[in-house]
C-alpha cells in the first residue's frame, strides 16, 4: 500500500514539525520588534507552532498566522477552511477524503483476496488513494489562498505556495525567470534518481540469482561483480534522492526571501558630492577651511 505509506510518511513529519522547538535561544533570535500594542502579532521565534494559538484560530479568538494555520491543518484536516470562515467547503474535503479511504481500503482487501484474479483493483486502490492525498493538499492550497493577510507579496503565503507546488512561489513573486532553473533541476534530479534506481534493481536481481543455489537462470556476470554495480548504483541513487531534496528545499527558501526582499528600496542614484565646509575640531581654537564628501546610494 504505496500510497497509504506515503500519506502516513507525510502526516508523521507533519507531527514533528508541530512538535519541533527551535534549538537556539540566544536573545538576538528572542527579541521582538512588533508594537506591544498589536494583540495580532506574536513573537515566535522561540518555538515553530503553538497549539493554543492554532486552536485560538480555530475559534476565532484572534487572528493568527498562516505558517500556524497551514502546520495545524495538516493533521486537523479543513483547520483553514474553518478559520477562513469557509464552511461550505468541509463537506467537500471531508467527503472526497472518506470517500478516497473507504474505496482504497476496499479494493485493497479485493485486491488481497485473489492478486492475480484481481490484479486491476491494485490499479484502482492506488488510484483511491491518491485522490485521497489530493484532497488533503488541496485542502491545504485552498487555505492558503484564501487566507487574508492585506499584504503583498506575503512571506509566508509564498513558503506555502512552495512547499505545495515547486515553483509556484516564484510565480506568486513574479520571478518567473527562476521556474526553468528550479522545474529543470527538479526534473534532472527525478531522471537521474529514476535511472539509477532501474540500474539498482536490475544489478540487484542479478546478484540474487548468481547466489541462489537454486536457482535455474545463469546471470551475465558474476555475483562479485554485480553487487560492486549493486552498491554503486544504490549509492548514487541516494546521492540523486538528496539532491532532488536540496533543489526543492532551495526554491522554498529562495521564495520565502525574494517575498521579504519585495520591500527593500534600492535607489538607482549613486553620486558623489564635494563641497566646501568648515572644521571645528574641539582641540583647535580656530575653525579651518576644508572639503566634505558626500556619497548617495
Amino acid at each position: 500500500m504505496r500510497w497509504l505509506r506515503v500519506i502516513s510518511a507525510i502526516a508523521a513529519g507533519a507531527f514533528l514539525c508541530l512538535s519541533a522547538h527551535a534549538q537556539f535561544k540566544e536573545d538576538a533570535f528572542s527579541q521582538s520588534y512588533a508594537d506591544p500594542s498589536d494583540t495580532t502579532a506574536r513573537d515566535t521565534t522561540d518555538r515553530f507552532f503553538s497549539f493554543k494559538e492554532f486552536a485560538d484560530g480555530l475559534t476565532h479568538k484572534r487572528s493568527v498566522k498562516l505558517g500556524t494555520m497551514f502546520m495545524g491543518s495538516t493533521i486537523a484536516i479543513g483547520g483553514m477552511q474553518i478559520y477562513n470562515r469557509d464552511y461550505w467547503k468541509l463537506p467537500l474535503v471531508y467527503g472526497g477524503i472518506g470517500a478516497g479511504v473507504g474505496l482504497g481500503i476496499h479494493y485493497n482487501n479485493l485486491y488481497k483476496a485473489d492478486p492475480v484474479a484481481n490484479a486491476d483493483y491494485k490499479t484502482w486502490r492506488n488510484i483511491a488513494f491518491a485522490g485521497t492525498a489530493a484532497f488533503w493538499w488541496g485542502s491545504l492550497m485552498d487555505g492558503a489562498v484564501s487566507y487574508k493577510s492585506g499584504q503583498y507579496p506575503y512571506p509566508p503565503r509564498s513558503t506555502v505556495y512552495s512547499l505545495l507546488l515547486p515553483g509556484l512561489g516564484q510565480i506568486y513573486n513574479g520571478e518567473y525567470w527562476k521556474l526553468p532553473i528550479y522545474w529543470g533541476g527538479l526534473a534532472a534530479c527525478y531522471y537521474f534518481v529514476s535511472t539509477n534506481n532501474r540500474s539498482y534493481q536490475r544489478y540487484r536481481t542479478i546478484y540474487r540469482q548468481a547466489t541462489d543455489e537454486e536457482s535455474t537462470v545463469t546471470p551475465p556476470i558474476s555475483a562479485e561483480t554485480a553487487k560492486y554495480y549493486r552498491d554503486a548504483y544504490r549509492r548514487l541513487r541516494d546521492y540523486s534522492i538528496l539532491a532532488l531534496a536540496g533543489v526543492y528545499f532551495l526554491q522554498v527558501i529562495d521564495a520565502n526571501v525574494f517575498a521579504f526582499m519585495q520591500d527593500f528600496e534600492v535607489s538607482d542614484d549613486i553620486s558623489l558630492r564635494v563641497s566646501p565646509t568648515v572644521i571645528t575640531p574641539d582641540y583647535a581654537q580656530n575653525p579651518a577651511m576644508g572639503f566634505s564628501l558626500g556619497l548617495t546610494f
